[in-house]
């Protein structure tokens, strides 16, 4: 009987840790981004890593606000959401030109939050997650 009763109380804390992990994992856009830091990278994507939480792309480029050049990181949405809004894994590709407006990250690295994209043919996808700042 006693083991029973631990067994299930040790199963409940197992699946307890299971479903609250993906929280602490996920950061919220204000946790990591300053919306009053904007950010307007034009260069050349060097990475995408489409996964969860959020997808990440690298632009070697330069920040038309500061003038700051360096390979950028780019915060994105959920892979799901993404494809909801009809945004497929192959949208960006290493060597693209892009034009990235999004928002600086709190500790001033060249990391953003990466919300709207603008390919060099003119086509525009809005990559940012739905509780993020969107760039004007």
């Amino acid at each position: 009987m006693l083991r029973s009763l631990l067994l299930s109380a040790f199963a409940f804390v197992l699946m307890l840790c299971w479903t609250t992990a993906p929280l602490v994992a996920h950061h919220s856009f204000a946790a990591e981004f300053d919306g009053n830091k904007p950010v307007k990278v034009t260069g050349v994507v060097k990475k995408v890593e489409w996964m969860n939480p959020h997808i990440w792309f690298y632009v070697e480029g330069t920040d038309e606000v500061s003038g700051r050049s360096a390979v950028w990181g780019f915060s994105a949405g959920p892979p799901a959401t993404l494809a909801r809004r009809g945004i497929k894994r192959d949208v960006l590709k290493v060597g693209d030109t892009v034009k990235v407006d999004g928002f600086l990250a709190k500790d001033g690295s060249p990391n953003a939050s990466g919300g709207k994209v603008t390919f060099a043919d003119g086509r525009q996808v809005f990559t940012a997650a739905a509780e993020d700042a969107v760039p004007k």
